[in-house]
Order: C-alpha cells, then sequence, then structure tokens
C-alpha cells in the first residue's frame, strides 16, 4: 500500500530541536531553517515509521517561523492538486507572540487549509497546544496573556475537529510535557525526546485506526537532554537577546491585557509614578524604553491625576 504524507506548519514541523545524523547545529532558532537543513524532527520520524510498512511519499513544507496565514497561502499551494493519505497541520504559536494576532483570521485560514486537504482525501494530523508560557518560565504577568491567546488558537483547533476529523493530540494530556528533558535547550522546540514522543504519539493513533505500522517511532534518545549549564549559557546567548526581539512588539500588548483583565480599572489605580507601574505589573526594570511608554499611555487617566508631588518625582526618576 502507498500512502502520500504532506506536512505543513513551522519549526517544530521542520524538526528544530532535533539533531539529524549527528548534527552539531546549535542555531535552535532555526532562523530560515528548512526540513533536512540539519535537522530531523517528528514528522520525519513518523513517515519512517509508516515506511516500515507501507510506500511512503514524504513531502515537508513546514517552514521556521511560520504563522497560520503564511502556511495557508505559501506553503498549502506548494502541495499541488493530487490526492493526500496524511496531512499535518500544526501551527499557531507563532502567531501568539505577534501584535498583529487576529483570532478570527487564524481561524479562516486553519479552515481554508483543512477544507482543502481533507478534499483531497487527507486524513489531519493537529494538536491542541499546552501552556507554552509554563514550559518556557515566564512571569505570571506576561504567561496568563499569552495563554490566552493560545486559548483562542485552541478553540480554533476545535472548531477545525469537530467539522472535519481526523487525529488531534491533546499535548496537555502528556504529563512530560511540561518536563524538562522533553524540550530542546531554548525551550520553545521539543529536544530528540520530545520530538520522539510527537511521532509515536500519532502513529500510535493511526494504528488504533487500522493504519499497519510495523516498525513504530523508537523512543530511545540517542542524545542527553540539556544540562544545567547548558541551559544558563543558552540563557545568556539567545534567551535574553531572543526576549529583547520580542519586547517591542510583545510586552505594550502584554502590559495592556495585565492591565485590562488582572487589575482594577486604571482611573482607580493607586499609580503616582513609573516605578509603582512596575511594581503593580511586577515588571522587570530593563523593559525596553517603548514598552515602558505604552505603559505610560494605557495609564494616562491614572497618571493625569496623580498628586503633583508624585509628577514632580516621576519626573525626577526619569530624569
Amino acid at each position: 500500500m502507498s500512502l502520500h504524507y504532506v506536512a505543513l506548519g513551522d519549526s517544530t514541523t521542520v524538526g528544530v530541536g532535533d539533531p539529524m545524523n549527528g548534527s552539531s547545529t546549535t542555531d535552535l532558532s532555526g532562523a530560515g531553517a528548512r526540513p533536512g537543513q540539519g535537522w530531523r524532527g517528528w514528522a520525519s520520524l513518523l513517515a519512517a515509521a509508516l515506511a516500515s510498512s507501507h510506500r511512503v511519499t514524504f513531502s515537508n513544507f513546514a517552514t521556521s517561523g511560520a504563522t497560520v496565514p503564511v502556511v495557508a497561502t505559501e506553503q498549502l499551494p506548494e502541495t499541488g492538486d493530487g490526492p493526500i493519505d496524511l496531512a499535518s497541520l500544526i501551527v499557531g504559536v507563532n502567531d501568539t507572540l505577534r501584535s498583529s494576532f487576529d483570532a478570527g483570521r487564524i481561524r479562516d485560514h486553519l479552515q481554508l487549509c483543512a477544507e482543502q486537504l481533507t478534499a483531497r482525501g487527507a486524513l489531519l494530523l493537529t494538536v491542541r497546544f499546552h501552556d507554552h508560557g509554563k514550559v518556557f518560565g515566564l512571569p505570571r504577568w506576561l504567561r496568563r496573556p499569552l495563554w490566552h491567546r493560545i486559548e483562542q488558537v485552541n478553540v480554533a483547533y476545535d472548531d477545525l475537529h469537530a467539522r472535519y476529523g481526523g487525529i488531534r493530540l491533546d499535548m496537555a494530556a502528556y504529563p512530560e510535557i511540561y518536563r524538562r528533558d522533553f524540550w530542546s535547550v531554548d525551550r520553545l522546540h521539543p529536544g530528540e525526546r520530545g520530538h520522539r514522543k510527537l511521532a509515536r504519539a500519532f502513529a500510535d493513533e493511526l494504528a488504533v485506526r487500522g493504519v499497519r505500522i510495523d516498525v513504530p517511532p523508537d523512543l530511545d534518545c540517542a542524545y542527553r537532554p540539556p544540562s544545567r549549564w547548558a541551559d544558563a549559557m543558552w540563557l545568556v546567548r539567545e534567551g535574553v537577546p531572543w526576549v529583547g526581539r520580542r519586547a517591542n512588539d510583545l510586552l505594550p500588548w502584554a502590559a495592556r491585557m495585565a492591565l485590562t483583565q488582572f487589575h482594577p480599572p486604571a482611573r482607580s489605580l493607586p499609580v503616582g509614578t513609573n516605578a509603582e507601574v512596575r511594581r503593580l505589573l511586577s515588571l522587570p526594570p530593563s523593559l525596553p524604553f517603548t514598552a515602558d511608554a505604552e505603559v505610560r499611555r494605557l495609564l494616562s487617566p491614572s497618571l493625569s491625576s496623580a498628586p503633583s508631588s508624585a509628577d514632580a518625582e516621576a519626573r525626577r526618576l526619569e530624569a
């Protein structure tokens, strides 16, 4: 029996975090990475397992950094118009990290992908995302609004699954999802263990549906999980710069969410200084100026009505 399997998605489906053939690749940003360029990943592992019992044609169209609109407008057309047996569609986390986040547009593009793929005979492979902020160790004020966005993406996948069926993994249902050894050193991408577990979970679900797999994906890993030292070094070299690059895009929105959803209205906040704003939000003192200005703008009614002595103190501190 022959199977045509196509994979659509972002860096996780590219395979970032799972070095291929002993590769020494260390650029976990995966910037510009394409499938097979130093990374293996869960989709390739699943395709190899399927090939133990079938003649498999596997095409991985995922690109690192892809958002849902990119998958729908760029990757989907690359799949052609012929029949497909399996299609994985796992994307959406990158969308939650953009100021342009639009839950309605995400839903529409996912529905478009699912409609076209299933019309060609594909069984869809999707997921329901877990709390990425918990894995990454984000502060509560940033983690909660991020989780709010992730849940909106999950609702879009709920709608998709209800309409088009397929196999959907609920990542939060796997206890190991919050274990350190599930993830690569950056905590953004699965490590080898995480990729293997994801491939095995899909393989098990396919087997339940009668898809024969003689050799399922192996769960034994060739590499050790990152050490604490590697964690610390990555945080210094890559983690902090990454947060800095995201700051101007993500932090103003997160501050707004924190204020409007998890704190009293701005007019009732006893805020007299910028330092007090930071204290209420538990914001790190090193927030970029643009994010800091956005916080001040959001609280402008309160700030404008603050006592003049507080205003003077704020001006003194900012000077």
